[in-house]
């Protein structure tokens, strides 16, 4: 005879074979709520925020106004296939030029399908595009969602990227079926989102932008307060409403002054020291992430300083320590996927940053002037090395490739032709 009952057995059954753990739900449990402080309300508002899901961040304008400026610049600039060399030809019968510079896939311009990748760059740290190859030559770019790839590194040191399709489920792409554009990585097959890492100053931009804007909503507005001595009567309170609310309302009525009654005086409210502190708050938030994307403050549009012709040297700035980045990163990147292993070195993906870092024209044909020898003092750039400076072709001009002065080497021009 068993030594254990019914019951002994049903409590051994559910300790070895634990009924499974429901998932997780939201729910409200009837006699728990404690009021604004409960610490169970609290501690949601602290993990949402009320910023639930996901591209919430682009709500902060300072925030899209910095993804707009870089995904923008990478989608305007042309990425060329050049041939290596001193002719710097535009391969146009590579394959990949068509895709970079002409029709990536059937739905998408150039500019759409780059700055969407970089979008994607920026918010997860990775952007993918699956690569569609017809008898060894790339006809197609797909943008892939970065959250739906999963990548890794396997045996033979060549990635693996598994992507979930809604369609199909698992779709196992191999290396070389997959454009894949990292940012800052640990490991180097996975990278970091900069826009993950820095939410907590993000959200707390958008809670300050909240918080400015339910003082709109709710606060109280009014610009100043009238003072009487003694109470109003219904008629004269409602003469005196009609009055402000019809002659000294609105921008028409600026500076008008007011007729007052019974001994009536006029109080105008003056900014107090929360509310400067509250504008001061809303700046440093913007500051914090213009630091996070590396956007100068007048790319923001803050104009809280009059900036001048130095606008410009700023915009120079921004591409040599922010852009410039980028765009080694997306050139090695479409190197890396989109040309054969043997001709790495015969063609380079190459966006013509010198066009956007070179100043104004007047400052360019100055310089090259100077260059070329111009004024009487020595040369130090032949003209095929200004040419390469512009990306334009070389010459074949005689003396194209010697430092010759102009202003030394002219003939006689002034003497008649030699008679025939």
């Amino acid at each position: 005879m068993s030594r254990f009952n019914e019951e002994d057995l049903k409590s051994l059954d559910r300790l070895w074979n634990p009924p499974p753990a429901a998932p997780p739900s939201a729910r409200a449990e009837a006699g728990q709520f404690a009021g604004m402080n409960d610490p169970a309300l609290l501690e949601f508002i602290r993990s949402q925020g009320g910023h639930g899901g996901g591209g919430y961040q682009l709500r902060n304008m300072a925030v899209l106004r910095c993804l707009s400026l870089i995904c923008g610049t990478i989608g305007m600039l042309p990425l060329n296939l050049v041939e290596s060399g001193g002719k710097k030809r535009i391969a146009t019968e590579h394959p990949a030029h068509r895709l970079l510079k002409i029709k990536p896939n059937p739905w998408q311009t150039p500019l759409e399908f780059k700055r969407q990748m970089e979008l994607a760059r920026q918010r997860h740290g990775d952007a993918y595009a699956r690569i569609v190859w017809s008898a060894g030559r790339p006809i197609h770019l797909i943008p892939l969602d970065s959250p739906a790839v999963r990548a890794e590194l396997g045996d033979d040191w060549r990635m693996l990227y598994r992507f979930n399709s809604k369609k199909r489920g698992e779709v196992i792409l191999k290396q070389e079926e997959v454009l894949h554009i990292r940012d800052l990585s640990v490991d180097g097959v996975t990278s970091l989102s900069r826009m993950k890492l820095a939410d907590r100053a993000i959200r707390l931009a958008l809670d300050a932008e909240q918080a400015a804007s339910r003082i709109f909503e709710t606060g109280n507005m009014a610009g100043g307060a009238i003072e009487v001595p003694n109470a109003l009567s219904d008629v004269a309170y409602e003469r005196m409403r009609t009055s402000l609310d019809t002659e000294y309302a609105g921008a028409a009525a600026a500076q008008r002054w007011m007729l007052l009654e019974e001994n009536a005086k006029a109080n105008k409210f003056g900014s107090t020291a929360q509310e400067a502190q509250h504008v001061e708050n809303r700046s440093a938030q913007v500051e914090e992430v213009a630091r996070l994307y590396g956007v100068p403050r007048p790319l923001l549009f803050l104009s809280d300083t009059s900036w001048g012709t130095g606008i410009e040297q700023l915009g120079i700035f921004f591409l040599q320590y922010t852009m410039l980045e980028h765009f080694t990163n997306w050139e090695q990147a479409v190197a890396r996927s989109l040309i054969d292993e043997r001709d790495l070195e015969r063609y380079q993906p190459k966006f013509n940053v010198r066009a956007l870092m070179r100043g104004t024209l007047k400052d360019q044909a100055d310089f090259f002037k100077a260059a070329l020898g111009s004024g009487g003092t020595a040369p130090f750039h032949t003209q095929n090395e200004v040419r390469d400076l512009l990306d334009y072709p070389e010459s074949d001009q005689p003396g194209a490739n010697d430092l010759i002065n102009p202003m030394t080497q002219k003939g006689k021009s002034n003497e008649p032709p030699a008679a025939a």
